[in-house]
Order: structure tokens, then C-alpha cells, then sequence
């Protein structure tokens, strides 16, 4: 197919190919949506820095190296533990940046090349698409708190931590790391304080325009899920989303700028989003 047709098909088809995409063994969310995986406090300055040194065509050990100097006076000073926090929160930046898994990697080089032309205050949206494409968890934290803006304007720790541990297990390190992706949201800045503790409100909203960043978005949506298939108008409105004001945008403007993705046209208003296999 190529990045301007459709796929028109009955809705027995259309059932069937969408059942077809949540069992594929190659889609992403797959093997690491029950995962917690994210498991640290990640400042938006550190996924930048990781960024620049792929960019820059450094090799592994110099990103590491570069990574420990950077974080030396940050956290784990003075450990001696082998596996410290800064180790893993070294483990997260290369993940995302460098050695993300084998199926993610046109979205990471895609990724790149944004942060390559965007300007700065544009590149957390890249960042966070990346972030939950590789770490579900993160997405799965969003959402949460996500549906709680939406329904009351405020999500606080407390409800968020809840409903995770249903979905995840009742385990502390369900909860530490909720709490820590809390924290990175709080440090992003797209959550706020208010004047009672663990309650927070909507920080900064990111108005999204760009068809490429879009269909990033769209794609690292689809990537967190298990299924790998959504409805345009759910993708645009997701609440693991919350921090970017997306314009409207149709299926066709999607799947050419992506060639990872497919359009699966039914009626007027069903138009399906899916990864590519």
C-alpha cells in the first residue's frame, strides 16, 4: 500500500483485521505494556543532552561516559552501588535515544531528525512521544492523570496511584515508580502544584500544528497500546496526550506522513489508524 490509499473493507473485515492487529507478535505495546520498565525520575534537560550525543554520531561507551558526568553531582553521589539510580536512569536515557527496541526504531530516527529542525520549545512533545512508545508505563500514568484534568480539572497523586496498582499490581515498586513519573511530569512542567499536597493541576499546554509531529504522536500512541489500532478522532484526544492541544487532522494527512502507518476507511466517520505490520 502505498502512503496515499485506503483500505476499504465490509465491517466483518474491518472486525477482523483490527483482532488480527492485537495479536500480532510484533507490535510494540505487546512485550512491554504489562512492564513497569520506567522506574526513575527523568529530568526533560537529560533526554536532550542523550539526544545530542546520537546526533552527533557518539558511540555507546562515549554516551555512557558523557551521561555519568553529567549526572555525577545530580543523584547517587558518592554510591558505590553497581546498579545505583544513576545507572538506571542512564539504562532509561538509552533506551529511548539509542537503544530502543528493534520495531521502534523508525519512530527513533524519525524522532532525531525532528529534534534536528524544531525548535526547542517543540521538542518535548518528541520526547514524551518517544518516552511512551518505549516505556508504556509512562503512558499509562498519563492517562490516568489525564482523565482526571479532564473530569475535574485536578488529578491528585492519591487517585492516580489507585488506579495504576489495578492495573498494574498491588506492589510498591507499582507505586514508587507512579510516583516517580509523577515527579518527571511535575519537573516538565506539564503539571502544577496547587496549595494542597499531591494534588496537582494542568501545567503548560503545547498547541500541536505540524502533520509530522502528529502522526509521531499518533504512531507513539499506538505503539503504547496493546492493540496497535485506534480511531483518528481517540488518537487526537487520547489523555495520555494531555500536555498538546493537537489540530484535527484526517487519515490520509497521517498515513502519508508516516509510512508506518495504515488507514482503514469504514463509513463516514470510522476511520481506523493502525500500525503497519
Amino acid at each position: 500500500m502505498n502512503g496515499t490509499q485506503q483500505t476499504r473493507l465490509p465491517v466483518r473485515g474491518l472486525l477482523a483485521r483490527c483482532v488480527q492487529a492485537s495479536t500480532q507478535t510484533g507490535l510494540p505495546g505487546r512485550d512491554r505494556r504489562g512492564q513497569v520498565g520506567f522506574s526513575q525520575r527523568i529530568r526533560l534537560e537529560w533526554l536532550e543532552q542523550t539526544a545530542r550525543l546520537v546526533l552527533a554520531g557518539n558511540e555507546q561507551a562515549t554516551i555512557n561516559a558523557s551521561l555519568q558526568e553529567l549526572l555525577k553531582d545530580k543523584v547517587s553521589i558518592g554510591g558505590t552501588a553497581e546498579r545505583g539510580t544513576r545507572e538506571k536512569i542512564i539504562t532509561i536515557l538509552m533506551k529511548v535515544w539509542l537503544t530502543a527496541p528493534d520495531e521502534l526504531d523508525g519512530l527513533r530516527l524519525d524522532g532525531l531528525e525532528l529534534l534536528k529542525r524544531l525548535s526547542k520549545q517543540d521538542h518535548i512533545a518528541v520526547h514524551w512521544g518517544m518516552v511512551m512508545a518505549v516505556y508504556p508505563f509512562w503512558a499509562s500514568v498519563a492517562s490516568q492523570v489525564g482523565r482526571l484534568l479532564k473530569l475535574q480539572e485536578s488529578a491528585a497523586a492519591a487517585h492516580v496511584q489507585r488506579r495504576i496498582r489495578e492495573q498494574y499490581g498491588e506492589r510498591e515498586t507499582v507505586s514508587r515508580a507512579a510516583r516517580r513519573v509523577l515527579r518527571s511530569f511535575l519537573d516538565w512542567e506539564v503539571l502544577r502544584p496547587t496549595e494542597v499536597k499531591g494534588v496537582y493541576r494542568h501545567g503548560f499546554s503545547l498547541p500541536i500544528n505540524d502533520r509530522k509531529i502528529i502522526a509521531y504522536l499518533a504512531e507513539a500512541s499506538l505503539y503504547s497500546r496493546s492493540n496497535g489500532s485506534s480511531s483518528i478522532k481517540e488518537i487526537i484526544e487520547h489523555p495520555s496526550l494531555f500536555p498538546f492541544n493537537i489540530s484535527p487532522v484526517t487519515g490520509e494527512i497521517l498515513i502519508v506522513a508516516s509510512n508506518r502507518l495504515e488507514l482503514i476507511h469504514h463509513g463516514l466517520h470510522n476511520d481506523l489508524i493502525l500500525l503497519k505490520k
